[in-house]
């Protein structure tokens, strides 16, 4: 079988614009791209996702017997990211990147929501933001939407400018840069040089620009050269300008676009560390033409999931679960936004923070004496990288020795703060509380 070009297999999604790489999430009709892993290969299972529904299957293993159904290139990943790249230069709506240390799952979404209030937004799935996350969502977005919305990480060096590239952003964001994937990119220089991957894109295409967080210091310097949509605090005359009124426990806010209308909202945002995300989202929905009532609304309206700062009722406790991921600089935001919440048995049960490197010892010792500086009754840190550092705490090794805990000394009538590194599992504890 000869491989087939990139203008040729358009075509083909064109036919069957649904994309898999699951033999397990097939719809009729599908293409299937037999993606390889570590721990397995999906060229094994191409034949299956035919006979499940799948329309055609690209595959890159010349061995596979012959099926005219069959899509032979030289590596199916390579190929998922060109034909993502192919179909992007046949979009004409506004495309948004973002990126950043913290928050770019949750300010995209946020983004998503106020811009929806506009016209139809394709946006990341979860957070679906790498090299393969990237072309799937791009292959999502239909040429009569109104807006992309693509979210991009990375944990190394040149990872974002690779994502950019597919991209090709009219316009993008980077919420912040912080101390986090440190062993891949090396020092926190090696995180702003990474992230700002991004404004190297924009600057070198014509009428491309960004949504900057003026407030901060690191971003200010990085955006040198570019045009640039500003948010951030009341004062400087930034286009949207916005200051939290109140967090117990909900993030509420006050704003205005370009010295109009003071606007007052009431979000289901849990820490004030969210606000620079809410103004971001403002700030791009605005400028897209989202009327100011209708973006404050769509503030309102959106309720965070994918325990990123959600607030949960159970029985006996209120928890705050922030427990997708973690790094000094969210651990700090999270610890601070705790310590200004009035309770009589505050908790808070913290996990590790994973690939820090050579900060991780310090991080650590950080982040455990800030949460005996927040008013807990009693802190629980797990994991072995907290373990020297836990005088005054609780330490548990693992989640399921907190469980354990748990499951013979119940916590009841508290305020609870559960945060750590997906790793850690810990958003596996709101069941056990």
């Amino acid at each position: 079988m000869k491989t087939m070009p990139i203008a040729k297999l358009y075509e083909t999604y064109c036919a069957y614009p649904s994309i898999t790489t699951d033999t397990r999430a097939v719809t009729p009709g599908s293409l299937f791209f037999a993606l390889r892993g570590a721990n397995f290969d999906g060229n094994a299972f191409a034949l299956q996702a035919l006979e499940a529904g799948c329309a055609r299957a690209v595959v890159d293993d010349p061995t596979l017997p012959y099926d005219p159904r069959l899509i032979q290139v030289d590596d199916v990943l390579t190929t998922l990211q060109d034909l993502a790249a192919y179909h992007r230069r046949h979009l004409h709506m506004p495309v948004i990147q973002i990126t950043g240390t913290n928050g770019k799952t949750t300010t995209k979404e946020l983004v998503a929501a106020v811009l929806a209030r506009k016209g139809r937004v394709t946006a990341t799935r979860g957070n679906l933001n790498n090299h393969i996350g990237v072309p799937r969502t791009l292959l999502t977005v239909r040429p009569d939407d109104d807006f992309a919305v693509i979210e991009t990480g990375a944990n190394h060096p040149g990872e974002i400018a690779f994502l950019c590239r597919m991209v090709q952003a009219d316009s993008g964001l980077i919420t912040n840069v912080g101390m986090a994937h440190l062993e891949g990119f090396g020092s926190f220089e090696g995180v702003k040089r990474t992230k700002g991957e991004l404004y190297d894109d924009l600057r070198s295409r014509s009428g491309a620009f960004i949504f900057l967080h003026a407030d901060d210091a690191d971003l200010s310097a990085m955006a040198t050269g570019l045009s640039a949509v500003t948010y951030g605090a009341p004062g400087s005359g930034f286009d949207v300008e916005g200051e939290v009124t109140d967090c117990s426990p909900f993030l509420c806010l006050r704003w205005r676009y370009r010295q109009g209308t003071w606007h007052e909202a009431t979000t289901r945002l849990i820490g004030s560390y969210n606000l620079p995300n809410a103004l971001a989202a403002l700030a791009v929905g605005l400028h897209y033409g989202v009327a100011e009532d209708e973006a404050n609304a769509a503030l309102e309206a959106y309720v965070p999931t994918n325990n990123r700062s959600e607030l949960k009722h159970t029985a006996t406790n209120t928890l705050i679960v922030d427990a997708y991921n973690a790094n000094l600089t969210s651990m700090r935001a999270a610890l601070d936004n705790f310590r200004r919440m009035a309770h009589p048995h505050k908790v808070a049960i913290l996990g590790e923070m994973r690939e820090l490197g050579d900060a991780s010892a310090q991080a650590h010792a950080e982040v455990a004496q800030m949460a005996l500086g927040c008013g807990c009754s009693e802190v629980w840190l797990v994991g072995h990288c907290f373990a020297p550092y836990a005088a005054g705490c609780r330490a548990f090794a693992d989640v399921e020795a907190v469980k354990g805990h748990l499951a013979a000394h119940p916590l009841s009538n508290s305020l609870v703060l559960i945060k750590g590194s997906n790793g850690t599992r810990l958003f596996t504890l709101p069941d056990v509380l």
